[in-house]
């Protein structure tokens, strides 16, 4: 399988990642953390994130070599001065990329995970806020170890969210599954792919990436570990209401066209409507029931003009995604990285 590689930061032998019966004992990790503004949260991620590393390496559940790769997606703040200076006094172990623009928190993480392709066993994927539980990872190596190329974390459950928030959720998932999108329900970002999992990752080339959504194709060999999400510490979410809408509309979007066809559907019933429509405003003629002129014309213009705009709306998202996919844009540009003085950008 020949892939275009993002990132050549070091020369590695790949250590039989993925072969089942020949893992490496101590699976080299590297655990991708996006960040956007976590001024406030970073000095508390840094503590705890590296010494649960370290706990995780003393316990030999991973190499020596391990890392942490933190994903600046243009934030505003003071976060990349942190990473920089959490890297300078730790380089082998802190690393950072510094984005040159806000690009949203998918594409960002992303772009750690093609960083980190080839130069690791496994990743891990985790928040800044670190409300996903550390000690899941522990559960996530050891289905790693027996078998497993890709693990999610999934919720037990969503009792610490807003009534709004989790039937808003339960809907969503709903409504994925009725377009066709394999979702795991209660899962987000926090999983671990080992090297060949990347490796499938990697050939996915379009814009309008839903990451959520490839999960579940890249791999058949998946594990599920359950944990119960924690309070934010420290900082504040960046996911508004907005940019979780946003989200599912391109995870709708980017997956499946039953839009199209429901557009297609809607159509045929409000011309089977109009029809019915026509016929009762031609009895209604005949009787002297109505005024003349006026059911003929109003129902048309409310009936085809409401699914006009409608049907537009959909086939000009569907059009305006094509529209970015043949432009060819990267979905990042990295400005720099802790480890290099250069820019990489992505291809």
């Amino acid at each position: 399988m020949c892939v275009d590689k993002i990132f050549e930061i070091e020369q590695i032998t790949r250590r039989g990642a993925g072969a089942k019966g020949r893992r490496p004992v101590q699976p080299r990790l590297a655990l991708v953390i996006p960040c956007y503004n976590e001024e406030d949260m970073l000095p508390i991620t840094f503590a705890k994130i590296g010494a649960f590393l370290q706990a995780l390496v003393e316990q030999g559940l991973c190499a020596p070599d391990s890392y942490l790769v933190f994903v600046d997606d243009g934030s505003k703040d003071r976060t990349w001065s942190l990473i920089v200076e959490r890297s300078a006094s730790e380089p082998d172990r802190f690393r950072g990329i510094k984005l040159a623009s806000n690009v949203g928190h998918q594409n960002a993480l992303l772009s750690g995970l093609f960083y980190v392709t080839d130069h690791c066993d496994i990743s891990v994927s985790i928040d800044a806020d670190l409300q996903d539980d550390l000690n899941a990872i522990q559960e996530m190596i050891a289905a790693y170890q027996a078998g497993a190329e890709l693990v999610l974390g999934v919720r037990k459950s969503r009792d610490t969210d807003t009534r709004f928030k989790r039937s808003s959720a339960r809907g969503f998932y709903k409504m994925m599954k009725w377009m066709g999108v394999n979702l795991v329900e209660d899962h987000a970002d926090f999983r671990l792919m080992s090297n060949v999992a990347l490796q499938n990752l990697m050939q996915y080339r379009e814009r309008n990436l839903f990451l959520r959504g490839l999960i579940p194709i890249l791999h058949q060999d998946i594990a599920f570990v359950y944990y119960d999400r924690l309070e934010r510490v420290a900082g504040v979410s960046k996911y508004p209401l907005s940019k979780m809408l946003m989200l599912a509309w391109n995870g709708v979007t980017s997956f499946s066209i039953k839009p199209l066809r429901v557009i297609t559907a809607v159509g045929l019933l409000v011309f089977g409507c109009s029809l019915l429509m026509t016929l009762y405003a031609l009895l209604g003629s005949a009787v002297g029931r109505v005024v003349p002129g006026w059911t003929s014309t109003v129902i048309p213009i409310y009936l085809i003009g409401g699914l006009n705009m409608s049907a537009i709306g959909v086939l000009g998202e569907y059009i305006g995604k094509i529209f970015i996919e043949v432009k060819r844009r990267p979905r990042f540009v990295v400005d720099r990285l802790t480890t290099e003085r250069n820019a990489v950008d992505e291809p």
